[in-house]
């Protein structure tokens, strides 16, 4: 297979660095044959400008061109084959599955965004029409439309190398937005990346994308993002990570003589109260789907069950043991990098100083380097409320169980959680009624709650909110997942008393693109 490992900017590649590095394989435990070099601050420059370059262009041809761009880029993913999987299987340990899952996501995506913008709703054009005749004072004519923002830095993560990475959800959102793109590929996965920049820079050409309307740098040292962020020619960040790498982009961006908005996805524990309703019927279920959920990609997603509250009973210390059994049976998986094998190791051992170890997976009948061994512990409610470290996320197959004396002390500890990405209850409607506060409480924390079900999986829809109270998300208010995430790429812009055949198209009087907008106050499409 042909893999560029050299920085893609524009239509051309470019590795005028010295600095060298390679993704790594966790089953083999060894460097993996492709050699990359980190960009250079010219380099990351030239990118920049292209993109600035190319933004009006972009942004100002037709929907349907853009449609077609992202459509063509789903096109060309699919065109690798196994060449795509056999190498993210190769830079992640994980299985031939998971990375054909991932790429089904990743066109789905593409598919969607291209869908979403040729329906034209994303705009949410918006018409108050002029009163002349309005005392004291005559009303002006105001339309006010969604308009892209400019040049977009992408982060790729960790753990997502398609969904979440290169031709993942933002940049997805921000190409079908009009907003140009430069990457930073993640260094853990670069040569997945590398052919996922190949089949981009295809469509665009073959779609007749102007020039600078994507670009991929690399990096193994945070030098190129830290400068990437603080390009004034960068207008907004998407980021998907840790809590500390959010964070220090967050105030990078803040810094800057133009401050932008940083949009990062960061940690989160996925708090579940289990209701005494749910142990009474289903509890065996649960534990299985429990187990399950927490082992799942060895735990390294976001939305992996790390805190599981419950009442103190015999109920639950059955439960506890039937979701240990459960546990016991699954076999470890290989965690993504030897740094984030280190770091949830590290966790462990901060764990096992405070709480009480109830199960692990199973041991393998020959050790292997790079497993994420998964372990359930558990505490009292007193425990956890005065151990800090019990509330923060170890990225990994592991979960707290947390004992509480009754709702109320249950309730209490859900309102010192940090802000999160999903809440899930199990128990019965009945259950939610009565417990109206503990609902509110802990929807007060979260972005997405969930009733009966594992948070693990997160469906790509309209509805769709994957975001969070900080530090689950640097702003609550919008999501990285769905369609909706393009309104973290767009500004809104007023037209007053401007003429009508110079206006965007959404907003002129005859409607020309058909469609759905509020005009004084009503939703039609007149």
């Amino acid at each position: 297979m042909n893999i560029i490992t050299k920085n893609l900017i524009g239509f051309s590649y470019s590795a005028v660095g010295t600095e060298t590095f390679s993704s790594f394989n966790p089953v083999d435990q060894s460097a993996t044959p492709w050699v990359f070099k980190n960009a250079t601050l010219e380099e990351l420059k030239k990118a920049t400008v292209l993109a600035e370059t190319a933004f009006i262009p972009y942004k100002t041809m037709s929907v349907a061109r853009r449609a077609a761009f992202l459509r063509a880029i789903a096109k060309e993913i699919l065109a690798l084959g196994e060449s795509l999987t056999t190498v993210y299987t190769a830079e992640t340990g994980l299985p031939k599955g998971r990375a054909e899952g991932e790429r089904a996501r990743t066109i789905g995506q593409l598919e969607s965004f291209a869908n979403a913008i040729e329906n034209g709703q994303y705009l949410q054009p918006i018409i108050d029409h002029a009163d002349a005749n309005r005392t004291p004072i005559p009303k002006v004519d105001l339309r006010k439309i969604n308009e892209p923002i400019g040049p977009i830095a992408v982060f790729g993560a960790s753990n997502f190398p398609l969904a979440y990475s290169t031709a993942g959800g933002d940049t997805a959102s921000a190409l079908a937005t009009g907003c140009p793109v430069v990457v930073k590929a993640h260094p853990m996965h670069a040569a997945t990346n590398a052919l996922v920049v190949q089949a981009i820079l295809k469509a665009a050409q073959d779609t007749k994308m102007p020039e600078g309307v994507f670009s991929c740098l690399y990096s193994n040292n945070y030098e190129v993002g830290t400068q990437l962020v603080q390009d004034p020619l960068i207008k907004g960040v998407g980021f998907t990570g840790s809590i500390a790498g959010g964070t220090a982009l967050y105030k990078l961006a803040q810094s800057r003589a133009t401050p932008i908005p940083v949009f990062a996805e960061m940690g989160s524990v996925n708090p579940v109260v289990v209701l005494p309703e749910a142990l009474n019927e289903n509890s065996a279920n649960w534990a299985k789907a429990y187990a399950g959920s927490i082992a799942l990609g060895s735990g390294q997603f976001c939305t992996n069950p790390g805190l599981l509250f419950g009442i103190a009973s015999p109920e639950l210390d059955a439960f506890i043991d039937q979701l240990s059994k459960a546990f016991n049976q699954l076999e470890p998986n290989y965690m993504l990098h030897p740094n984030i094998h280190s770091a949830y190791e590290k966790g462990k051992a901060e764990f096992d100083a405070i709480a009480t170890k109830t199960g692990a997976t199973a041991t393998p009948s020959s050790p292997k380097e790079g497993l994420g061994h998964g372990v359930i512990y558990k505490v009292k409610a007193s425990t956890f409320k005065t151990n800090p470290r019990l509330h923060q996320e170890v990225f990994g197959p592991l979960s707290l169980v947390v004992e509480c004396k009754n709702v109320d002390e249950l309730t209490t500890l859900i309102k010192g959680l940090e802000g999160q990405l999903t809440g899930t209850i199990l128990g019965s409607e009945t259950a939610l009624e009565t417990n109206e506060n503990l609902v509110i409480t802990l929807q007060s924390r979260v972005g997405r709650l969930i009733f009966n079900g594992v948070p693990t999986g997160v469906e790509v829809c309209a509805a769709m909110q994957h975001g969070g109270p900080f530090p689950a998300s640097t702003d609550e208010r919008f999501t990285a997942v769905g369609v909706k995430a393009m309104d973290r790429w767009l500004r809104p812009v007023s037209y007053q008393n401007w003429p009508d055949k110079l206006l965007p198209k959404a907003l002129q009087n005859n409607n020309p693109l058909g469609l759905t907008r509020l005009i004084n106050g009503n939703l039609t499409k007149d």
